[in-house]
Order: structure tokens, then sequence, then C-alpha cells
């Protein structure tokens, strides 16, 4: 939100640099994220001079120039060349000097020069409007009037003053600030200064030639309707600081009654909508909802079908705009209005929010009632308004102000403790300066006891309704930097689980950072259409877009997002890992379930000159993975190929009916979506079950073996349905006391070998801790081991 300094100032005196308050606003809780310099021109009309000129000559050697003098209240009369067809003695004109650089409406800027145009030296150039930025004219020099004092800067003629635009972080809870006199609000009560509101004294009924019946039919969506019609009034261009006032906060001038409307949402937060009264049928405006489906052309000429649910203003016969949110498309003033219909209202937030969401639409005026616009000020805005069009289109107040408000917005009724303030606040702030925060901040005293107060809340402050509310508005005037660190801090030891989850965590995270891993932290809402399981999909309520609809049922669609990302970037060589949730609805119940992510692409090494790039495979997640699970000491595992949709093809590790963790390759269609076109593995680890299994392991001391480690090798052929996992589950079995270890060394799948039959080599590590093993007792372990494989795996020793 743009909140301009020299706006702020109509609402407080302040001889506080832009600097300053930045410094303040922050700390009163209103974040300042940038400031910045401003000015309702570019470049501000730096550099340029009022001048007069003297003598106007036809040029010797050009038909279409001219050779002037001008002063400019220097010591010296400058010699300019003009080519403009306007230029005459006598003229008072907008000069710009040798060194400044003009900003044009079109075209780059650029700098004044000293130079000789056709032989005779020009020392500047006299300026037409649009060379400027003072207009779109470049039919000739701006002439000025006759009684224009020269030698003065035109920035000061033209009265351009520099100004400095806060951009306000605003947070969803402080929709009271949503304006120049909300952060003024707040300014004045930490500045203890006077809050100085605009005067409407002058605000009367001229006549009530033009009478708008308003009706309300949904009074919880619309719980106050004020209105007043003006006639006679003439729509064109707003003038320069009504320009200015809204350039500087972003805002493109209309004409002058959109302007007025726009200039009083910025000023006090309430927004408005003046309607072409000539254009109301019947003389009616109802405010209801209309039939489901319903069409609606919107003011950017887009139709759009209504819900049963959005609220309308409407006429006698049709609806005019949607209340709140957008215009329709001949709902608003044109060149030809001349009576105007002006709305002010307080609008119910959720229902406001509902259609702003429904329709995609964000404009100035839903943001404000979708956070809860102040009730009581529909008809304080009117009025201002009224007054604005008065002074700058004419016309007359055709009509008393309607004010349709039948069950006032209440006060919020507090009770609030000296002493529970001081508690939360951690500091002995003095009871006369908390009562004198609190009342500054037009939070009324109902009643005073010797230990604390009853206090009505306005309205307009939604998110101030308790205790502790109140004691944040104290401590953020009083000053968060105001509160003293103690010098002691009191701690008690305690007892934690085992395992330390994040400790565990932070285990696992550093060995893969140190093994080149990125980690990665996703969004938990994602698309709809990421969800495999509809029946569990946790629905946002309130999304913030059709993008962001859903809590994720699986931390692999947002991995793969960031590996487009990266990949778009020319980054594809990716190891990436998060620690996250997903979210399941189950039986009515929602559940969380904590889980790790490792994914791997594009090449394991950076090509370098002295080896060829290597691209990722299968094994190299599978060592990932099996690091992670050696690294929280986990074993006696067992081991399937994956047959579900979710991998193309990989493994599962388990126990019982519980999956530890399952990887392998990511689908076709999975990568189709994410629009990535190389091979990604992932690794999905049901961190909960982990964290379960370690809080079971039980740390054993052992001395090193004295004894050596026998190796013995086996050449095997099997159907290629067998795994290695097979083959060791079955050696494991036939002798457990004295293997220690199994690896696969080769394995060869090609010629010379009978169809659907592959080869396995395989190294046995024998060891007895207790003696040195004999060639007799490793020959009997190897036997049967051969025996076990050949009976129930059909292997045969090659």
């Amino acid at each position: 939100m743009k909140i301009s300094y020299n706006w702020l100032r109509q609402f407080i005196h302040t001889d506080n640099t832009p600097q300053e308050l930045s410094l303040i606003l922050t700390n009163i809780g209103l974040e300042v994220e940038s400031l910045e310099k401003v000015q309702p021109v570019v470049g501000g009309l730096e550099g340029l001079v009022i001048g007069k000129v003297l003598t106007c000559v036809q040029h010797p050697n050009a038909d279409r120039l001219r050779v002037t003098t001008v002063d400019v209240g220097g010591p010296e009369i400058l010699q300019i060349v003009c080519g403009a067809p306007n230029v005459a003695e006598g003229q008072k004109v907008v000069v710009a000097t040798v060194g400044t650089t003009v900003f044009p409406n079109e075209g780059e800027p650029f700098k004044i020069n000293k130079s000789k145009i056709r032989g005779e030296v020009s020392e500047g150039m006299i300026c037409a409007e649009d060379e400027i930025g003072l207009g779109a004219s470049h039919a000739g020099i701006m002439v000025l009037a006759p009684d224009t004092q020269i030698g003065i800067a035109a920035k000061a003629h033209f009265k351009m003053e520099d100004d400095f635009v806060f951009e306000i972080g605003l947070t969803p809870n402080r929709a009271d600030a949503a304006s120049h006199l909300g952060v003024a609000r707040d300014l004045a009560a930490f500045l203890q200064t006077e809050l100085q509101r605009p005067d409407l004294s002058a605000f009367k009924v001229e006549n009530e030639s033009l009478t708008i019946a308003v009706a309300v039919e949904d009074e919880l969506a619309c719980p106050r309707y004020s209105s007043v019609t003006i006639t006679g009034v003439t729509v064109k261009r707003s003038p320069e600081w009504l320009q200015d006032k809204l350039k500087v906060i972003g805002i493109r001038p209309i004409n002058n009654i959109v302007d007025i409307t726009n200039y009083v949402l910025h000023d006090l937060g309430q927004p408005l909508h003046a309607f072409d009264a000539d254009q109301i049928k019947g003389a009616q405006v109802i405010v209801k909802k209309c039939a489901e489906g319903t069409p609606f052309v919107t003011l950017d000429g887009v139709e759009r079908k209504l819900s049963a649910d959005d609220l309308m203003i409407c006429n006698a016969e049709e609806p005019m705009t949607i209340a709140g949110v957008y215009g329709g498309k001949n709902s608003g003033v044109s060149e030809q209005t001349t009576n105007i219909f002006l709305e002010s209202a307080y609008f119910n937030a959720v229902s406001i929010r509902k259609t702003a969401k429904r329709f995609g639409l964000k404009t100035d005026a839903s943001f404000r009632y979708e956070r809860g616009t102040d009730p009581e000020i529909t008809v304080y805005a009117l009025k201002r308004a009224a007054l604005l069009i008065q002074e700058l289109a004419g016309g007359q107040i055709a009509s008393a102000i309607s004010d349709l408000y039948p069950t006032p917005v209440k006060p919020f009724q507090v009770e609030v403790s000296y002493k529970n303030i001081q508690n939360l606040i951690g500091a002995d702030i003095p009871t006369n300066t908390i009562k004198d925060i609190i009342t500054s901040l037009a939070i009324e005293v109902v009643a005073e006891t010797e230990g604390g107060l009853s206090l009505e809340v306005p309205s307009y402050r939604v998110d101030v309704t308790r205790e502790c509310d109140i004691t944040e508005e104290v401590l953020r005037i009083y000053g968060y930097n105001n509160i003293e660190i103690p010098m002691k801090v009191n701690a008690s030891l305690s007892y934690g689980e085992r395992p330390n989850r994040e400790q565990t965590q932070h285990v696992i995270a550093d060995m893969l950072t140190a093994n080149g891993y990125l980690e990665i932290w996703c969004n938990s809402l994602t698309k709809a259409s990421y969800s495999k399981n509809e029946g569990e999909a946790v629905k946002i309520l309130n999304p913030l877009s059709s993008d962001l609809n859903v809590m994720r049922q699986s931390l692999l669609m947002p991995a793969l997002e960031s590996v487009a990302y990266n990949a778009n970037r020319r980054n594809s060589d990716l190891k990436l890992y998060e620690f996250g949730k997903t979210y399941h609805l189950i039986q009515d119940k929602y559940v969380e379930r904590p889980r790790l992510l490792l994914v791997m692409s594009g090449n394991v090494e950076v090509e370098q000159w002295n080896q060829k790039p290597q691209a990722i495979s299968f094994y190299n997640l599978k060592a990932a993975v099996d690091a992670v699970i050696s690294r929280l000491g986990i074993g006696n595992y067992q081991v399937d190929e994956v047959s579900d949709g979710d991998f193309a093809y990989g493994l599962k590790y388990y126990r019982g009916e519980k999956a530890i963790v399952t990887f392998g390759a990511v689908t076709a269609a999975d990568k189709k979506i994410a629009d990535i076109d190389k091979e990604v593995f992932y690794a999905d680890f049901d961190w909960a079950l982990l964290l379960d299994m370690v809080r079971k392991n039980k740390i054993i001391n052992k001395e090193v073996p004295k004894y050596p480690v026998v190796r013995r090798d086996l050449s095997l052929l099997v159907d290629r349905s067998v795994t290695f996992e097979m083959l060791k589950t079955i050696a494991f079995k036939t002798e457990k006391k004295l293997i220690k270890n199994i690896q696969v060394f080769d394995v060869y799948l090609g010629n010379n070998l009978p169809e659907g039959k592959k080869s396995y080599a395989l190294n046995f590590s024998l060891q007895d801790e207790s003696q040195t093993l004999t060639d007799k007792q490793i020959d009997s372990v190897m036997q049967k081991i051969i025996y076990n494989l050949a009976q129930t795996a059909k292997a045969e020793i090659r």
C-alpha cells in the first residue's frame, strides 16, 4: 500500500523527515518496505527556469528557425535557436539551460548542450509542454502569463513539490490503516499530536430536485447504505493538484468525478461509487442478491454469471454493479453525465471476499471491504466527496442524505487490567501512560478503577476485541525498542523424548548437504489437479487462487516445479531434499504426515576437462537412500519392487505392512504435468516411522574383532525374476552368525546365457569373533549356502 508523505501532513503537523517517519511507522507495526522519492512529472522540472524572449529574428540559414535572445534572470543574456512557429518577442517562456536533462513524454531523456544550429550558437532550449511532461501538445512552445516572474525555477512557478512514498506492507488485520487517515491516526498517537480532519461544515442540501429511492433487501450483507444526489455537474479533466496526488500513489487520473472517489478512498479509507443518476432506471436503487446464473457485463466488458450469493446494486430493472467489488459497464459516469448518485456503503466483509474470489477480481474497494471498513464513516466520506465535487465539477446537492442503518454496529466492549498489561509486556509502564496511549488511539474509556479500565473500541478496529489486543496496541505505540532486555535469564532443565526430532532431522540434513544436496521448502498449498486421491484432498475454503486451493498430498509435485524452474534456468544438475508434511482427510479427520523427500536429476558431477558427464541413475538414488537408512542405524527390513502408479519403476523398503521408504523414477505422466523432459528420480521416506524406529534402537559398544574377515565369491545363474535381495535373504537365513556382509559385484544379462536367465556374482564376508575360521568351516558354510540357493531360488553355480 502506497502512502504519500505530503498527503499525511494534511492530517498531522510534523517536522519529522520521511526517513524518520519510515522508522516510526515500522516500529509501530506498519512496516515500511520501501521509501521512494517521487515527482509529479518525470525529472521534476529540475534545471528549467522562467525566461523572457527579448528579441526574435529569422535564422539567416533556415526558413523554419528563429534566433532569439532570452533573459533568464542571470548575468548573461542567452542566445537560443528555436523552431516553434509561435515564438515571439516579449513572451514569458520555460527555458532549459545548458546542462539540464529534459524528459519528454515520448522518447529518451536528453541533455541540453551548447551547440551550433545551422551556423548559429544555441545556449539552451525554449520548451513545449510535451517536452517537459506538462502536457501533450507539441504545436508550439509554452507561453506563460505576461506577469510571470523571470529567473525563478520552473519547479517553483508550477508549484511542483517533491514527495516521498512509503510502501507499507499492510497486514490483513490492519484494515483501519488502509488510508492516509488511518496511518496518520497511528502517527498522531505516537507523536502525541492532534489529528486534523477535513472541515465539512460547508455541506448543505441546496434543493431536493433529484431523489433516488433506496431499498436494502439484504441487511446482513449490507448493514449500512448511505447516498446523496448532485445535479448540474461538469465531467472534465481534474485539476493538476488532484492528478498529482493520485499519480504519486500510482493511481491513473480519469476524470474529476472518478478521481474524487479515488481520492476519498485513499484519503479516508472509504470506497465510494458515482452513478450517472439519469441511467438509474425507475429512479430506484435496490441492494439485493440476484438469481443464480444472471448474466452481468462488468466495466472491463466481460460478461460474468452471477451467483445467488453475490450482492448487487440494482436499479428497478437490472443489476448495475457488483457491490463493493466492480462496476458495471453502464454504471459509471461519462463526459455526458450531468447528474450523479453518490454511494457510500458498509458491506459485510465475508460476502465481499467470497464474491471477489469467485470472479478473481481485486480492486482497491474490495481490498478494503474484505478486511472490514469503518461503518461510522460512510456519511462523513459522502459529505467529503460531495463538497469536492461541487468545488471541482460544480453542481448542487439535490437531495438529503439517505442513510439506511437499521442495526448500528456496536463498539467492542473490552475489560483490561493494568497489571495484566504490564506482565504481558514485561515492563512496569506507568498506568497513566497506558491510559494516554489507549485514549490517543480513539479507544474510549467507559469506566476506570484502580486496577484497570472498561473500554469501548471503535468498530473500525476489527482486530481489537480482547485484553491481549489492547496490550499489543499499548506496546506498539509505547515502542518495542523501549522495553529493556533483562540482565538475568531464568531457565530450567527439561527431559526430552528420545530421539530428539529436531536434532535427528539436523543430522540427516547435514549429511545430505555435505553430499551436495540442497534443501528446498515448497508451499504446502498446491493445485487440486496434483491430488491423486480426490477423496483424501484437504480443500481450502477460501483459496488465494486456483493454483493454491488444496493442501498437498505428496511432496513430489511441488518439488518437480522446483526442478523445472531450475532446469529452465540452465541449472539442470540437481540433488534436492525437503522435510515437510502431507495432508489428508481420512474418515472425516484431518491427518498430517511428516515426510522426507529426495530428488535427483541431471548429471552426477559437473562436467570437467578430465571426465565425461555421467547421468544420474537409479543406483545413485539407492545409494543416497541407503546412506540415510544406515545413518539412522536402521536394519532388518524387507525389500520389494514398487508396483503402484507413483513410480515408473523402483523399490520399497518395509517392515511388516509399513513402508519405510519408496524410491525410483518419476512417471512420464508426472513429468509431463511439471513440463520436465529429463529423467528424474525421487525417494519418499515416512519420517514419522523412521523416528519411531530410531527410538527403539539400542546402542551397543563392541570391541574391534581380533580375528580376520574371510571373503568367498560365488557366480550364480538364476531366473531374471530373482532379485539380489532374495538371494541375500536366503544366505542370511542359512548362516546368521558367521556371515557379516553380502555384496553383488557383477550382473550380466546378455549373450551366451539361457533364455530368461541372468548371472549374479556375489561376495560373502565371513568372520568369527571368537576364533580364526578354518577352511573346513568356511567350505561347510558355503556348501550350505549353495544348497539352499539351489533349492529355494533354483540357482546354478557357474
